[in-house]
């Protein structure tokens, strides 16, 4: 199907997409799969949801890197809400105000499961560990979220396990992978298949898909 533009803030988010496939001619095969992720990501942030991501080695390092580029200003500056700042001045005063306005940054919520520590450790004490992303979105995850998975192969287990409960819970989920997808393909909502069948490539090109998606998010609720 073709990319449909609807708005301005649509069009902003498109021209992101141009740039990467224009950086990136491999991932074309998929563009208009990083257009359905992004929209996917807009509409949980929309309905005041937030984006809960998991993955494992290099992948986990990912999703915290995710977490970086959208809960703080990415390349545009993310103004406070004026009402946010009138309610701080009212109770605070002017100085304070200014200085939240100067240092803060609007952010777009996520969470790593990658990076609950205490939880990890307490929960694979006692429990299997493999269930470790699914009790995370089972403590964390509302139908307005969105469950955003990295697994180069598309089968790690603890991935598969909170994509099947995901689907369970009604929480939409994407899948950002390599190869042919792995079993992950079957479960998850949606799947961003790198192509390649070698892991570092398949890393490789996760990078500039999820930079280009928190880029398009940031253009899409920020720009002016």
């Amino acid at each position: 199907m073709a990319i449909e533009i609807k708005n301005k803030k649509e069009e902003q988010a498109r021209e992101e997409l141009t740039l990467l496939i224009q950086r990136y001619p491999v991932l074309s095969g998929i563009e208009e799969n990083i257009w359905q992720a992004f929209t996917m990501m807009r509409d949980s942030y929309d309905k005041g949801g937030k984006l809960l991501l998991c993955g494992n080695g290099g992948s986990s390092a990912d999703t915290d890197h995710i977490v970086g580029e959208l809960m703080k200003a990415f390349c545009s500056k993310r103004p406070l809400a004026p009402e946010l700042l009138s309610n701080v001045k009212k109770l605070f005063g002017e100085e304070e105000a200014s200085y939240f306005e100067k240092h803060l940054e609007q952010g777009l919520p996520a969470i790593s499961f990658s990076s609950q520590t205490a939880l990890h450790t307490a929960f694979s004490n006692d429990q299997d560990e493999t269930l470790f992303y699914a009790q995370c979105l089972l403590g964390y995850g509302r139908p307005e979220d969105l469950l955003f998975c990295i697994s180069t192969s598309g089968n790690a287990k603890n991935v598969s396990y909170a994509l099947k409960l995901a689907k369970a819970m009604g929480i939409p989920s994407i899948l950002l992978t390599g190869k042919d997808g792995g079993k992950g393909r079957a479960i998850a909502d949606l799947s961003l298949i790198a192509p390649s069948n070698e892991t570092y490539q398949i890393q490789e090109l996760h990078l500039p898909i999820y930079h280009a998606l928190c880029l398009m998010l940031e253009r899409y609720f920020f720009a002016a």
